[in-house]
């Protein structure tokens, strides 16, 4: 589709105005450089010509992604203004307001990776849920229990409702508000498996993720931006930051699985580390 799309748009504009886009549902939402921004609506006249079945709204982008809540502000360029959709995945279908509520199809593979980790009978504590498709997609492949947190109104309507939709409710607990308030006050000591999927907040949090492991020991599922110019490594900068982190605390740890999920910016990335805890010291339980 992005081959099609750049060379319908290359025809009409002399310019390669589209940087990147998703499809989230039946909405397309792209980004453009300042100085193309004037030649957006093009862009969005030709995915709606290439795809008139599939898109039904095009937005634009024009703001990072930001706040407690992780919105971007978006401007509607063509098709049905509505902003809220149903994005399917893996089986699964999701519920989401765009302007009030983040999704990234491209974690697309690691809900399915982590998703395929997840044993019976394992507690899951989802820090940051948002609508709910990392916690939804565990609940279905393994029938495990997932206390589903997000701190968003929207994305925990959204969530609840998610829940419903995919018949989990047996399994995900939506739960509304700060993890790490809900953590320290009922989930101490419950998880076997903790998943972090906010690069913004991961390692301020990570303390509150050891607080949630049952038995002190469990796996962490750990996302991070990480800046990296030439020659170094994004993977072992975030391992080194890490282990900083947990040496201080004392826990004892190894690292599994990692990689570079994609992209961010110039010289940023979005990385994820497993990591695999096998014991808290005193200092930290106490």
């Amino acid at each position: 589709m992005r081959r099609r799309l750049k060379a319908r748009v290359t025809a009409v504009n002399s310019t390669n105005v589209c940087k990147s886009y998703d499809i989230v549902g039946d909405i397309a939402i792209i980004k453009v450089s300042a100085d193309d921004a004037e030649n957006a609506k093009k862009t969005a006249d030709e995915i709606m010509k290439l795809y008139p079945r599939k898109i039904k709204a095009v937005f634009m982008q024009i703001s990072a992604v930001q706040g407690d809540f992780r919105v971007r502000q978006l401007k509607f360029l063509t098709g049905e203004n509505h902003t809220v959709t149903i994005y399917k995945e893996h089986g699964c279908f999701f519920k989401v307001d765009i302007e009030h509520c983040y999704l990234s199809p491209r974690l697309l593979f690691e809900h399915k990776r982590v998703s395929n980790l997840v044993t019976q009978g394992e507690i899951v504590v989802n820090m940051f849920s948002g609508v709910g498709c990392f916690s939804i997609l565990i609940a279905k492949t393994s029938g495990s229990k997932v206390y589903s947190i997000d701190v968003n109104p929207v994305a925990y309507e959204c969530m609840q409702e998610n829940v419903q939709l995919n018949r989990v409710s047996n399994c995900v607990v939506p739960l509304l508000g700060d993890s790490k308030e809900i953590i320290t006050s009922q989930l101490v000591g419950v998880a076997d498996r903790v998943l972090m999927p906010l690069p913004e907040l991961a390692f301020k949090y990570l303390p509150y993720a050891l607080l949630a492991l049952k038995s002190s020991s469990g796996w962490i599922h750990f996302f991070d931006f990480q800046h990296a110019t030439k020659g170094e490594d994004p993977i072992e900068k975030t391992r080194q930051k890490v282990i900083v982190c947990l040496d201080a605390l004392g826990v004892r740890y190894s690292f599994g699985f990692s990689r570079v999920i994609r992209s961010v910016g110039p010289h940023w990335y979005q990385v994820v580390l497993d990591i695999c805890v096998s014991g808290l010291s005193s200092k930290f339980l106490y």
